[in-house]
């Protein structure tokens, strides 16, 4: 098929040209779909094209978000919660309970502080017993010696509350293990959806979902849909630990690189339920899939709470060209309601080109992106990467609806 655009020079130029049109295409198609709360997504830019390889529900990170961007995201904070809940004026976040993690901390204290500053009384709560002990309040400083306290809750006559009652709950745990509530009984609107946990959430989903989403998008503004996209396959069935299930993805593997425009990149293979840039390798050939050691096998079995991997997403590797100091980087990207509001850089000095960066060594750069408009020259890559962060929620969205059902 022919395409207007066929050269990512030519996409980053008509992404800036056409910014309010493809973003009201982008609003039209979201109409009709669930609004997801929050997102962040982490997207490659190699010499060739752009691709988004991870799509986050419940987003941390809000720390490395600049302060600029942050008051842009308090707005944001207040329209979709006012949307959702027009009356609510009292905000609970239930957190992840990882609480010895003071970067994780940071982000708790940036993410209320930034629904604060948007009017709305704000407490970080959690039903989790084992993070408290005598008391009903757990008291602690983060990274940067911000204090956070974090109030015991409970579920009472269907209703999350502490000493306080609350209009409206803001998830921020990921539920690879999930919550001990029974989520369709609570009264109070819930956000992100409990249903997008990664109990239940699988890579392969997304991507399914974001492939037909860009195919609408080509079609619609005549745009190659290799300039968005990493090419991907999956396999069930599989047991690291047994070696059960190695040799089928070795198989697709290798199918993989041979439709792949860059030989040379590598293959992701990432577990589909995976989280926190955990259960990812990087192969070069199907036979270093059939040779993995122990070691690797056993990073690949077991993810963040102990859940074992049984499916697996092979996509293909973006190598970035982005660096910060040198280092190997990639761009991430934040939404609320959908819109974009904010960014960081997250680059790698221990890893090279075609690495998962999201892993021991990384550092972060803030990067702002909320004064995008028309025609702004200065801001093509912006302007591009929010396109696709959006076009990633969308498919978020439709993965939502998926759900529901």
């Amino acid at each position: 098929m022919n395409y207007k655009v066929n050269t990512k020079s030519e996409l980053e130029s008509y992404m800036a040209l056409n910014w309010n049109k493809i973003n009201d295409y982008i609003d039209n198609r979201s109409s009709d779909l669930p609004c997801l709360f929050y997102t962040s997504v982490d997207i490659r830019e190699s010499a060739e094209k752009y691709a988004p390889v991870d799509l986050n529900i419940y987003p941390a990170g809000f720390n490395n978000v600049c302060m600029f961007d942050l008051l842009v995201c308090s707005d944001h904070f207040k329209k979709v919660i006012h949307y959702i809940s027009p009356e609510a004026k009292s905000v609970a976040i239930i957190p992840e309970s990882h609480t010895k993690n003071k970067y994780y901390l940071d982000h708790l204290y940036t993410l209320s502080e930034t629904i604060k500053k948007a009017g709305f009384h704000v407490d970080i709560i959690s039903t989790d017993e084992k993070l408290f002990e005598s008391t009903n309040t757990l008291n602690l400083t983060s990274m940067s010696d911000y204090s956070v306290q974090i109030k015991k809750a409970f579920v009472v006559n269907d209703t999350i509350k502490t000493e306080l009652d609350y209009d409206f709950i803001i998830l921020n745990n990921d539920q690879s293990q999930p919550i001990g509530i029974e989520w369709q009984k609570i009264k109070q609107p819930v956000a992100p959806s409990p249903l997008m946990g990664w109990y239940q959430r699988e890579k392969l989903i997304h991507f399914k979902f974001y492939s037909e989403v860009i195919d609408d998008f080509s079609k619609e503004f005549s745009i190659n849909p290799d300039l968005l996209q990493a090419k991907f396959s999956s396999v069930d069935d599989i047991n690291f630990a047994s070696k059960e299930g190695l040799e089928a993805i070795a198989t697709e593997v290798d199918k993989l690189k041979e439709v792949m425009t860059n030989k040379s990149a590598p293959v992701f293979i990432k577990a589909s339920q995976g989280t926190y840039g955990m259960g990812i390798s990087v192969v070069n050939s199907g036979e270093e899939v059939i040779k993995m050691n122990r070691k690797k096998r056993n990073k690949m079995d077991i993810g963040k709470n102990s859940k074992k991997f049984t499916s697996v997403l092979v996509q293909e590797g973006v190598e970035t060209i982005v660096k910060y100091d040198d280092a190997p980087a990639e761009v991430t990207i934040y939404l609320i309601g959908g819109k974009s509001a904010g960014g960081f850089v997250r680059a790698n000095s221990m890893k090279d080109n075609n690495s998962n960066l999201n892993s021991k060594g990384m550092v972060y750069q803030k990067y702002c992106i909320s004064e995008i408009k028309e025609n702004s020259d200065h801001k093509v890559k912006e302007a591009t990467y929010s396109i696709i962060a959006r076009l990633s929620t969308l498919a978020g969205a439709l993965e939502l609806k998926y759900f529901q059902k």
